[in-house]
Formats: structure tokens, sequence, C-alpha cells
């Protein structure tokens, strides 16, 4: 009996049984409960493989892979390209072919871009979360590994990995602890949209942090006290606090709800920018020497530049996030 997917070394050529694909194993992406997935050339280029041992967990993916095809104008996940058969030793193992996602992960852009990136993601993720509860699905393993940022500008989020998809109603097949509501004591594992949303929140808490913490003694207190502890999220402390509590229904209030913070929050910033610029500015006059005068003016229209730009990335950024949603 196969209770584990196959280990291809890099150079390993893949013939599919049933369709007779070759592809070419470059190396391994990742590793999960259901399979390994790998790097492979195809005819047609790059490609993501993932091998598994039990055919209905890989039957269970396709499956739906094959459903994010049927959303006319949004992509989901990767789009499904095969899916075939492969001996290995003697055995057969189940494998499918998807689309190669090419991109930087959640924390390479938030470190690249800044963590103001993170909440203006999360709008993204909540909009294709909210689409695929409405099929009737939850995402399950929600997490920073299972997404990628692709693109760009405008940049992205893409899932990776579909493994943990569980149909609604049914137990949750795959999780991780530290985005699981069970194990912080805060609800169960059935199949619910409310089960994803405290992982989307639990995903701003892991990218603000850079680190996952053990619940404690008490779960519910060791979230309020790490939300609290952060001045970044001081902003969204009270909508943290209902997306972990179980207080938003669905993925498109709680996404309301965050866009309503991050616009807030620009206006803020607008706001405050110009009687500090101002004051500079008349320091900058009272300055002796013409040249300095000179130099100074330049340093901060140089500023004014920067913020003006900044603005306006971030502004055509929820535009183009209100037009994909």
């Amino acid at each position: 009996m196969k209770n584990e997917a196959p280990d291809l070394p890099a150079g390993t050529r893949i013939l599919g049984k049933w369709h007779r694909n070759p592809y070419d194993i470059r190396k391994t992406l990742g590793r999960g409960a259901t399979g390994i997935v790998y790097l492979a050339d195809a005819r047609t280029g790059p490609v993501a493989l993932k091998v598994g041992h039990n055919n209905v967990s890989i039957t269970s993916e396709v499956n739906v892979l094959k459903h994010f095809a049927k959303v006319q104008g949004q992509i989901l996940g990767p789009s499904f390209i095969d899916a075939d058969d492969v001996m290995v030793g003697g055995d057969k193992y189940p494998f499918y072919v998807m689309e190669y996602l090419e991109g930087e992960t959640l924390f390479q852009h938030i470190d690249r871009h800044g963590k103001e990136w993170g909440p203006v993601l999360l709008v993204q993720l909540l909009g294709d979360l909210n689409r695929l509860h409405r099929a009737g699905w939850v995402f399950g393993d929600l997490k920073p590994e299972n997404l990628i940022v692709v693109g760009g500008p405008p940049y992205r989020i893409r899932w990776l990995d579909v493994g943990g998809t569980t149909v609604l109603g049914r137990a949750v097949k795959e999780y991780t602890e530290f985005f699981d509501r069970g194990y912080w004591g805060l609800g169960d594992r059935k199949a619910e949209p409310t089960y994803d949303l405290f992982a989307a929140g639990m995903v701003l808490l892991n990218i603000t942090y850079k680190r996952r913490f053990e619940k404690g003694r008490d779960g519910k207190e060791t979230l309020m006290a790490y939300i609290e502890r952060s001045r970044v999220l001081a902003p969204y402390r009270q909508w943290l606090k209902k997306a972990l509590f179980g207080q938003y229904s669905d993925a498109e209030k709680m996404r309301q709800g965050l866009m309503n913070i991050i616009s807030k929050e620009e206006k803020t910033v607008n706001k405050n920018a110009s009687p500090r610029q101002e004051q500079k500015i008349g320091n900058h006059h009272r300055k002796r020497k013409k040249q300095n005068r000179s130099r100074k003016k330049r340093r901060f229209e140089t500023v004014d530049v920067v913020l003006v730009i900044s603005f306006l990335l971030l502004a055509s950024a929820l535009y183009w996030i209100g037009q994909v949603i």
C-alpha cells in the first residue's frame, strides 16, 4: 500500500501512462499531505506537476482546478493542464499538471514594498474567497506558503496549492495549526466561510510579526495580546478581532470593512502630510545662505514627488482591486 508520493530527482522524465505526455523534472517546489509538487518542463514550457499517492485526493484537487477554470473572467487558482498516471518503481501514482505561477512569496513582496501592502493584498484575497464560497467550497489550508504574488504593477495574489479545498459542510481535510481556529479554541473544523476568514486574519498577524507563536493557556487572550501589541495593526484592531472571533458572516463584508479602513488611512496620510511639509519649507526659508536654501528646496520637492507617487500607486492598486472584484 503506497502511503507517500515518490521523490523524483532533477532530470527524471515522467511519461503519462494514458496521454503519453512527457515531463522533465527540474526541482521540488513543495510538499504537502496529499503529494509533492515539482517544477517540470512540458512541450509548451514550464509547468507545476503534483504527484500523489491517493487517487481520491488527486481527483478531488483536479475537480477543484477544473471548476476554477469555469469561473469566467476571474483567475482563482492555477490553470489545469493535464492529469494522468505514472509508473515509478513498479507502482502506479496519480499526477496532475497545472500552470506554473512565477512570482514572489507574500513575505518577499511585503519586505520589498512595505507592510502597508499586506492589507491591500488581503482585499484581493477576500474577493477571491467570496467567489470560492459562493461556488460551494472553502480553501481550508489558507496560509502564506499557499499564496504567491504575480505580475506588477498591478500586482495580483494567486493561490498555489488547492490540496486543502473542501466542499462546504464537510470537515476541513487539510490545515496548519497556526491558521486553524480549532487549534486556538475559537471554533471547529467544519468547512464554512468563517473558517477561511479566521485564517485570513491570521495571515495578517503572520506577515506583521514574521513568525508564528504558540496559543499558550488561553488562545483568545494570546491573540488579543498580539493584536494590541503591534502599532502597525492599530488601524485594523477591531477589524481583526471581528475576523478572528467569528463576527464576519461572509468574505464580502470582511473585504468591505478592510477597504473602508484602507481608505481612511490614505485620507489621514494625505491630510497630515501638508502641515509637516509646510513647516519644513518655512524652516528652510529662514536659512541665510541662498545656495543652502536652493539645495534644501530641491530636497523637499523630491520628498513631495515621492509622496505623490506613493499615494498614486496605492490609489491605483485600490482602483485595480475594485475593477477585478
